[in-house]
């Protein structure tokens, strides 16, 4: 047959269609990121901007949709989702996964990392375990952002813990739960997105979160006083399938990972911020902001000792490994 044949014209039109199609399917990779916290959180905001610029970087080629609020899955769902591939990337709460796996609860305990500063030290020594798991599961961690340390939210006023024996306390995870308990609160697991409405109709009536919460969910409305013991700062952490990273083309693999590195140096820079400004917010609408009374102090501070002590224990070799590296 001639080359130049009508025949083979057409073969050849028609591979370059596909071919075309092909590039088509590539430019238009998209992928869905479920997130818990409402679009106006700072780690909502974060995530919007780490699209932007992964959509920028690849010229549209990866475009990643951020579904904020809980709104594509509850919280607890998100990272069976990205495991199972129906989300190709999420924003997970690494403690609110402890009893699946210890080291993810490293965040959670206590007065181990009490500042920015020691908890950037933390994740240092986290990382490493935490990607070696994730690996064997299939995922990858993309990069973390803190929480705003943590402090109590409560209607009346604390001169020490046995204030708090009694009190429906709302949990978000397994170390909050064990707070209560060792406290003598009474545990409630309410995720975020239902805290206003739980606080609205008496079902919790004190917590232990970071100031960011305190303002998403107006606190300020039905609690009084927030006593800022900086107990601990969480992480968020966003992960991707592995399968969904390997499918991208090497240059939307490098424009992810990069944006990923600014994504978390912005995220820790905003986290700091925002602690300021949504403690000075909870005073502005009216809530008494303190430092933790001597005897309150004391008192999580053993708290956080007995929580470190446990999960050690249960945390085995991987758990020494973390707080050995953090404590280097």
């Amino acid at each position: 047959m001639h080359p130049f044949s009508p025949l083979s014209r057409r073969q050849t039109l028609a591979a370059l269609a596909l071919a075309a199609v092909g590039t088509g399917a590539q430019a238009q990779t998209k992928w869905d990121l479920p997130a818990a916290y409402p679009a106006a959180n700072f780690h909502s905001v974060n995530l919007a901007e780490f699209a932007a610029e992964v959509d920028k970087a690849t010229a549209g080629k990866l475009k990643i949709t951020v579904h904020a609020g809980a709104s594509l899955f509850k919280a607890p769902e998100i990272k069976r989702a990205v495991q199972g591939g129906q989300a190709q990337i999420g924003e997970i709460l690494l403690p609110a996964y402890q009893n699946e796996w210890q080291v993810f609860g490293a965040d959670g305990v206590p007065f181990l990392a009490d500042s920015y500063d020691e908890a950037a030290k933390l994740w240092s020594a986290q990382r490493p375990v935490l990607e070696k798991k994730l690996g064997e599961q299939g995922m990858m961690v993309l990069f973390a952002v803190p929480w705003p340390p943590q402090g109590i939210y409560t209607k009346k006023p604390l001169a020490s813990a046995a204030d708090l024996k009694g009190v429906k306390w709302r949990a978000y995870s397994p170390a909050t739960s064990r707070i209560a308990e060792l406290v003598g609160a009474q545990p409630v697991t309410v995720q975020a997105a239902e805290f206003a409405q739980a606080l609205a109709t008496g079902v919790v009536e004190s917590t232990m979160t970071s100031g960011a919460t305190g303002v998403d969910s107006k606190l300020y409305e039905h609690l009084k006083y927030y006593y800022d013991t900086q107990a601990w700062l969480p992480k968020n952490a966003v992960i991707v399938n592995k399968a969904a990273f390997a499918a991208l083309d090497k240059p939307s693999q490098d424009a992810l990972l990069k944006a990923a590195a600014a994504a978390e140096t912005r995220g820790w820079a905003a986290s700091r911020r925002v602690n300021t400004e949504t403690v000075d917010k909870l005073k502005a609408n009216g809530m008494q902001v303190l430092p933790p009374p001597a005897a309150l102090k004391a008192d999580m501070v053993k708290v956080g000792e007995t929580m470190l002590k446990e999960w050690t224990e249960k945390a085995g070799p991987e758990g020494k490994q973390v707080i050995d590296g953090f404590r280097k």
